[in-house]
Parts: C-alpha cells; sequence; structure tokens
C-alpha cells in the first residue's frame, strides 16, 4: 500500500509529476485551444468519451494539475478550479439544484454568499433558508424540506469567526439524504479537512490564503466522493440521469465517483464560464507551495494579537477560537488544534464610531477589502461588505455593528501589536 504523504509534502508536490526531459516547475499552458490529428479524436473529447483537452473554458493542463494539488490536500478524489470563490459556491449549490429546490445554510457566512443565496438564488427558483449553526440540531432540521437539496456552511465564518461543528452538520444533512457543503477558505485544509468530519464536499476562495499574496482571484471546489447519488436518486436527477446534452449520458453510471465533478465541468462549466485563467492558476500554485509553512506563522501571531486585545481596556470584546474562555475555543479544540487562522473580530469600546476612527489611525495594517494574505487587514465589515445587509440581517448574520475584522499577516507581532496600541493611543 502506497504511503501517504504529508499535507506539507502535497502542498510543494502533488497536482504536477512531471516526466523524463518536462520542466520541474508548473508550465503555464497559456492557449484557448488544443490540437488532434482526427476528426474522430475530437468528437469522443466532446461526447466525454476519453478525457483531455480541447478548449480552455471546460478544462487546462495547469487549472487540472492545481486542482489535484488541492483535492490531495483536502483528502477528495477531485476537484476543479472556477473563477472565483464566489463562483465555487454558486457551482458547488447550482450543480445539484435547479427552479423549484431549497438548500438550508448556516446564517454567519461570508456577506457575499449570503446574498448569492437570498437574493441571487430566489431569481433562479432556489430557495435558501438560513439557520442558527449553534442551535441544537432538532432546530436546524425543522428547517429542512422535502425537495432540500443541500447543507451549507462555513469551517471559520467570515467575519465572525464562529467555529462550525462540522460532525453535527453532517448527522443533519446526511439523517436527510442530502450532502453537507463546507467552504474551508479561512482554515485551509493544513488546519482543518472537512471531509474527514463528515462534509461531502468542500469550497474554497483560493484568493485567500492559498494564494497568499492577494495577486490572483479564484475559487475551488473538491468532491470527497463518499455521497451516495444514487441511494438519492429521484432527488439528484441532474447526476442519476441520461444528460440530453451529452446523448443520454448518466454521469454516476458513466463516472462513479467523479461524477459530481464532472458534471460541474462538463455541464456547469460549459454553459456559464466561471473559468479561472492559467495564469491565475499557476500564481495560486506558488502559494501553495507555501501554505504549510504560512499557516503557522498567521495563526500564531493571530493569538498574540488575540492575547493583547483581550487585556486592553479599550476594547469591549474579541472573538478567537485560540482564546480560551471564547464561546468557540471547544469546538476549535476539535477541528483546529493546531490552530484556526490569522482572522479574528472584536469591538472597541465607543461603539461604531469608535471603531470606524481606530481603523483610520492604523499604519501597518491597510484598510482593504481583501482579508487572509501575508499582509495585515482591516475592515469594518458593516460599512463595507456587508453593508447591503439590514441591522437585522447583519445580527442574523454574526456582525455586530462596531465588528472590525483584523486579518493578522505573517510580520513580526510585535510590529503589528505596537500599530494597534499607537492607533489606541489616539
Amino acid at each position: 500500500m502506497e504511503k501517504k504523504l504529508h499535507r506539507g509534502t502535497l502542498c510543494v508536490q502533488a497536482g504536477w509529476t512531471p516526466k523524463k526531459g518536462e520542466p520541474r516547475v508548473l508550465p503555464i499552458y497559456q492557449s484557448t485551444t488544443f490540437k488532434y490529428e482526427t476528426s474522430e479524436q475530437m468528437a469522443r473529447l466532446f461526447d466525454l468519451e476519453e478525457s483531455g483537452y480541447f478548449y480552455t473554458r471546460l478544462q487546462n493542463p495547469t487549472n487540472d494539475a492545481v486542482a489535484a494539488k488541492i483535492a490531495a490536500l483536502e483528502g477528495g478524489v477531485a476537484g476543479m478550479l472556477t473563477s472565483s470563490g464566489q463562483a465555487a459556491s454558486f457551482y458547488s449549490v447550482f450543480n445539484i439544484c435547479s427552479a423549484g429546490d431549497h438548500v438550508v445554510s448556516a446564517s454567519t457566512i461570508y456577506g457575499g454568499t449570503y446574498n448569492l443565496f437570498g437574493v441571487t438564488l430566489p431569481k433562479l427558483g432556489i430557495e435558501v433558508t438560513f439557520v442558527d449553526q449553534d442551535a441544537s440540531e432538532e432546530e436546524i432540521a425543522r428547517a429542512f424540506r422535502p425537495n432540500t437539496k443541500a447543507l451549507f456552511g462555513e469551517t471559520i465564518s467570515n467575519p465572525g469567526v464562529a467555529v462550525l461543528d462540522i460532525e453535527k452538520f453532517a448527522r443533519i444533512a446526511h439523517g436527510h439524504g442530502v450532502p453537507l457543503i463546507v467552504d474551508n477558505t479561512f482554515a485551509t485544509p493544513i488546519n482543518c479537512r472537512p471531509i474527514e468530519w463528515g462534509a461531502d464536499i468542500v469550497t474554497h476562495s483560493t484568493t485567500k490564503y492559498m494564494d497568499g499574496h492577494a495577486t490572483s482571484v479564484g475559487g475551488a471546489i473538491v468532491d470527497s466522493g463518499n455521497f451516495d447519488w444514487e441511494a438519492h436518486a429521484d432527488k439528484y436527477p441532474g447526476l442519476t440521469r441520461p444528460d440530453a446534452s451529452y446523448h443520454g449520458l448518466t454521469y454516476t453510471k458513466n463516472f462513479g465517483k467523479l461524477a459530481y465533478i464532472t458534471k460541474a465541468t462538463a455541464q456547469l462549466m460549459r454553459d456559464l464560464g466561471s473559468i479561472q485563467s492559467p495564469q491565475n492558476a499557476f500564481l495560486l500554485n506558488l502559494g501553495l507551495e507555501t501554505l504549510h509553512l504560512r499557516m503557522p506563522r498567521h495563526c500564531a501571531n493571530a493569538q498574540k494579537v488575540a492575547e493583547y486585545l483581550k487585556g486592553n481596556g479599550q476594547v469591549a470584546w474579541v472573538n478567537y477560537c485560540g482564546l480560551k474562555g471564547d464561546k468557540y475555543y471547544d469546538l476549535g479544540q476539535k477541528y483546529l488544534p493546531n490552530g484556526s487562522c490569522g482572522v479574528l473580530s472584536f469591538g472597541l469600546k465607543g461603539g461604531r464610531d469608535v471603531s470606524i476612527r481606530f481603523m483610520d489611525n492604523l499604519k501597518l495594517a491597510a484598510i482593504v477589502t481583501h482579508v487572509a494574505d501575508a499582509r495585515t487587514s482591516v475592515l469594518h465589515p458593516a460599512s463595507h461588505t456587508h453593508r447591503q445587509l439590514t441591522d437585522e440581517q447583519l445580527i442574523e448574520a454574526g456582525v455586530a455593528p462596531d465588528l472590525i475584522r483584523f486579518s493578522v499577516g505573517i510580520e513580526d507581532a510585535e510590529d503589528i501589536i505596537a500599530d494597534i496600541e499607537q492607533a489606541l493611543s489616539k
């Protein structure tokens, strides 16, 4: 039996295995098209009878190598890259839903995803019910309907940094015959592999820690291969019944455990085209090669910052699961024993206006929309990423009006804390 490689080795080595005389570094296949000798060869590719490359909108060797690396890191059977994390969230649900269907989602999710689920999916006829992820299994189960097709949550929520009880969510999902989809962006597979706790599909905004340097927007979807679509064939006809656009091919019968990703690629990417560019995939791969080195530094720095803030009299509250006494400390120890992420949230005494003035006084930490990269950054979600939400929706999404999202980078922790200190002094 082949020995399983550690995650650090997978970060560096997985996905691209050059043969004799091939480039040691993953090349950028900067081509829209790929040549074949005969019409029959091309026809077999279009019919999904053979695997291969013919048009980058569907597949590209650079992208596939990086997707394979991410799938290996998450412990899944297959993965695909998308143009953004938003596209990954959309595809993950739309791949198994159509008009008239229903999804249950944790309410404390990223504002963009909340808007996607609460505003845009209903325009496509897909209704989403938001639930308190900390509620009892019985209470969450009451949100399910006969037409519910998936349960969705984030390992660590953005921006509230709530930790999801993945095993609880998996029990609820599987008890209703639906897959659990988990956005693992903040934790990354270095700190948590949701599939090992029962998740069926994992999504990422690779724009964040995976890229790590704020250079490339992208997303990824990984399928565990564990959900038995055939056991719930009537619920998932798109996977278990013939696809007329491919001459009656049935994904589960033709591709087995690869059915979900094959359908997402051959159907959704074909029709909607949210591809990641090979150039961005190349840059993403460079980020992945150091992911296992960067994440411990992010976590160690964030722990120091969180402890400083907790001991500062001007700070009203701090959320970080690495702090003893934090609401999510126990779940953090269970799912994230080696560290969670570099993102924490806090509020200052004096409320929203004081929080905004504090941010304006920071020098090292930059006010940016982005989060989770090498540089320390800060954001006021109520004014920025979540500004489309009402006060009631803000509270439901776990975003207090005074909440400051602080993304701790990999600079020296002492310099980050000194910057916070000087901003508070003003």
